[in-house]
């Protein structure tokens, strides 16, 4: 008898170790690949580096970040060379948070680029409505009531990158417990793995438009 409730404990163990596994996978489509492709498509223009251009220049004037415009076309640091030719994609980047399927879609105008699992807020904390993104930081300082805690520290739980939005003292950002993605459970942020925090903080914008829905 207590070979087989040690057996069965063993599987529960597997299994609940696989949906987890299972829930804290992304999904991206084919536009996704596409987008970070140097070959030309309809979602991008053909740009020629001019003299004194920067990627930060071409990346204003395009509403893209250097990070998205470097890795499509695949370059190894932010010189540029006049008559250099530059894929720059032109699509709107967005993001709609499901807060019942905890998940946080980052679209191309209509399109799906690429579906992420998140944690959202218990008690339907997590705010809804249409926001944009505001500040963007890397290796963010955790400002919570009565406290102040750095990047580094164990009590700081906003991971790697924190993305704020228009709904004050909210935002989308890393994680200290990437064993609590795919769950109701935070004070209200949208929560992610840190190395997809880390990706989608490298390719959306300040401005980007975020819609929350229940």
């Amino acid at each position: 008898m207590n070979r087989k409730i040690i057996f069965i404990a063993a599987c529960l163990v597997f299994l609940c170790g696989f949906a987890i596994t299972v829930v804290a996978q992304s999904s991206e489509t084919a536009l996704f690949k596409t987008l970070f492709s140097p070959a030309p498509d309809k979602y991008s223009v053909i740009y020629e580096v001019k003299r004194r251009d920067t990627l930060t220049k071409i990346s204003k004037e395009f509403h893209q970040t250097t990070d998205l415009i470097r890795r499509t076309n695949h370059l190894k640091d932010d010189r540029l060379s006049p008559g250099t030719k530059l894929k720059i994609p032109t699509c709107r980047l967005s993001l709609v948070i499901d807060k019942s399927q905890n998940t946080l879609v980052l679209k191309a105008g209509e399109e799906i680029l690429k579906t992420y699992t998140v944690s959202t807020g218990k008690n339907n904390s997590t705010p809804v409505g249409v926001f944009k993104v505001t500040d963007k930081l890397i290796h963010p300082t955790w400002y919570k009531a009565g406290a102040v805690v750095p990047f580094g520290s164990p009590e700081n739980e906003l991971g790697t990158r924190w993305m704020g939005i228009t709904a004050k003292g909210y935002g989308i950002h890393g994680t200290i417990h990437p064993e609590t993605i795919g769950q109701q459970v935070t004070a209200g942020c949208v929560r992610m793995l840190n190395e997809e925090a880390e990706e989608l903080y490298s390719l959306i914008p300040s401005g980007t438009e975020v819609t929350i829905i229940d």
